[in-house]
């Protein structure tokens, strides 16, 4: 089994001494104070393995500690299972630990209540992976549950062998279609190639035995050539004066498996199986050192991105180019800085440092979207979705896919302002993303300095200028030309506002009535 990259299990001590550099002594002894609590609550409960049950909240304490997160977290994660598990109430919770601690729990304990009323995963995914997708979302108002859901799902992962298989099947499925693309979409790239790798082990393990082997015996070619590269670029960097850190990355075993998919099975057409990353202190040096690398060795230039210039959009920064040496060896390089470095392993969970969340008023409960750097903007629209779902409003599960599971692309104001949008998003999405007045007097685009039509979707990178019009008013036929969850909120609330939404409703009548009329007729036609 794959050995855990982040989580080990930790006793009382341990935890409260790996604690203290990074939180304060009050602070350590309300940790202290919590993990007396759930020691006491969950006196007598056993782990699947046997084991008793305070290893797994401890184990989720030590991952968040690991991870930066702020002692509310680390608190709400040792005592994350007391009020769904134990006697403890909510109530009492909140008394001894304070409004926030008592939330983050809360909001916990709600995705695992439903999870555990979801149906077999294997025969309604679509159905549970939108159950689910509408708890996360609505506790998406602190995106910190979702980061200790994440670490309480890691650490079940890592504890997956003494459950029935069976159970196995079903929490691997569920991680790798629900907690894996959350994981990423939060910038949290070490923890999604972990629930990655644990998830693919149980769900097919023979392949994942098999691409281990073909790993192992490829690397074992490879990693003297590539010893010798990585000495090379040493002295080249050493001689041009760029402090700098290089390692090896290796390629993991789903990210292997599903390239395999796209390549037919070739394995000699992937060229990534494993990478030299250089780490230095400027992004100023990342261009640099690329420079030293394209003239110690010939480039493939159609593999040059430059993920630093335009970010993808879960944040992740680095310049990426694939070399070709003297010797006809074949590299990729990964070149960062220890800040991006720092993002691309945590992700969001890294701009929750201690000394930052101690610091900032913004963190206060209902503020964490006014943290939150440009492209987790998505989170703020969740929150907005969380808040129609609270009032009881119906959102389509394929319009949770798209907001909660979509790709996501960048696009950017003439002003050079950035924007998050689902893959596959028009410009009118974009439009009311900027303003829901911008969007209701949308009069026609121009992307790239080109006029763009209304039904052609938008592309990453794409400059958006929005032309406007007093007199433009929405239209009924505009709610096919969004599809983001947010600007057709936006844009009924303004149809119903001028009194459209009743004959919209009625014409969609008309045609769900057409499409039915339409499937009955061709079903009483005779087979040929």
């Amino acid at each position: 089994m794959t050995q855990s990259l982040y989580t080990r299990y930790m006793t009382k001590g341990e935890l409260l001494d790996h604690a203290r550099p990074f939180y304060e002594e009050n602070e350590v002894l309300e940790l202290e104070h919590a993990i007396d609590m759930a020691t006491k609550f969950h006196k007598g409960q056993k782990r699947k393995s046997g084991e008793p049950y305070i290893i797994h909240p401890l184990a989720v304490a030590t991952t968040l500690i690991d991870w930066g997160m702020d002692i509310d977290s680390v608190i709400a994660g040792v005592l994350h299972d007391t009020v769904e598990d134990t006697d403890m109430t909510l109530e009492e919770l909140e008394s001894k630990f304070g409004k926030d601690v008592a939330f983050l729990v809360d909001g916990v304990t709600k995705v695992s209540q439903a999870r555990a009323g979801m149906q077999d995963l294997a025969e309604y995914l679509p159905q549970t992976k939108d159950n689910l997708s509408k708890l996360l979302i609505a506790i998406g108002q602190d995106v910190r549950v979702i980061i200790i859901k994440l670490a309480d799902r890691l650490h079940n992962l890592q504890t997956l062998q003494h459950m029935p298989r069976e159970k196995q099947t079903k929490i691997a499925r569920e991680s790798l279609e629900v907690f894996a693309p959350m994981a990423d979409r939060l910038g949290m790239g070490r923890v999604r190639m972990e629930i990655e790798e644990l998830a693919f082990s149980y769900l097919d393990p023979a392949e994942f035995k098999h691409l281990q082997n073909t790993m192992r015996k490829r690397l074992g070619k490879s990693t003297r050539k590539l010893g010798i590269v990585r000495e090379e670029v040493d002295r080249a960097l050493t001689a041009q004066g760029v402090p700098h850190e290089i390692n090896g990355r290796v390629k993991s075993i789903y990210s292997l498996h599903k390239k395999l998919l796209k390549v037919d099975g070739n394995i000699d057409d992937i060229y990534d199986l494993m990478a030299l990353r250089v780490i230095v202190e400027t992004k100023e040096d990342c261009y640099r050192v690329l420079g030293i690398l394209h003239a110690l060795y010939q480039p493939m230039v159609a593999r040059i991105k430059d993920y630093i210039a335009v970010p993808k959009p879960n944040g992740y920064q680095s310049l990426h180019t694939t070399v070709l040496t003297p010797a006809k060896q074949i590299v990729e390089f990964q070149i960062r800085t220890y800040e991006m470095h720092e993002y691309a392993e945590r992700g969001l969970a890294a701009s929750f440092h201690y000394h930052e969340q101690k610091s900032s008023k913004d963190y206060t409960k209902g503020k964490k979207s006014a943290v939150l750097p440009s492209h987790m903007q998505w989170i703020t629209q969740l929150q907005e979705i969380a808040t129609k779902l609270r009032s009881g409003e119906e959102i389509p599960e394929s319009q949770l896919s798209i907001d909660l599971f979509g790709d996501r692309i960048f696009v950017y104001s003439p002003k050079g302002d950035i924007y998050n949008l689902p893959e596959g998003a028009f410009p009118l999405d974009f439009s009311y993303l900027v303003h829901s007045d911008i969007g209701k007097h949308s009069y026609g685009f121009r992307v790239n300095g080109s006029i763009h039509p209304f039904d052609k979707p938008l592309q990453n990178g794409d400059v958006v200028e929005v032309i406007t019009r007093k007199t433009a008013a929405p239209k009924a036929t505009w709610q096919e030309l969004v599809i983001t969850t947010h600007a057709r909120a936006k844009l009924r609330a303004q149809l119903r506002k001028v009194g459209a939404i009743e004959s919209i409703s009625h014409a969609a009548g008309i045609i769900r009535e057409k499409t039915r009329r339409k499937r009955g007729s061709k079903a009483e036609e005779p087979a040929s």
